[in-house]
């Protein structure tokens, strides 16, 4: 059984230099390290008009490399593994435990 999800992977040249997926890659992880450090700036700020400004902004960075992502996807250079019904029921009673002990 192929546990797999995944597009037709798009080849690109295996050189020294960078080709589109090391770029994309390169992208998405500045894209990532924006958004948290943004989320510390958001947990930081005071006043609430750059709070807000910042949100915009955190929400864009966010945006772009859900997009980035997907496009990667697309392209193949992304997979996802297929979860087994067993594995997400484990998941939600390990985090409703987790979230009872909070209250």
């Amino acid at each position: 059984m192929n546990n797999k999800i995944e597009n037709p992977k798009v080849e690109v040249p295996e050189t020294l230099e960078m080709n589109d997926r090391d770029y994309m890659n390169a992208i998405l992880e500045t894209e990532k390290n924006m958004s948290d450090n943004l989320s510390i700036a958001l947990n930081e700020a005071s006043n609430n008009t750059l709070y807000e400004e910042l949100f915009n902004i955190f929400t864009e960075t966010k945006n772009a490399a859900r997009e980035l992502y997907n496009m990667m996807f697309k392209k193949g250079w992304y997979s996802l593994e297929k979860a087994e019904d067993n594995k997400i029921t484990e998941k939600c009673n390990e985090l409703s435990q987790k979230l009872s002990q909070l209250n």
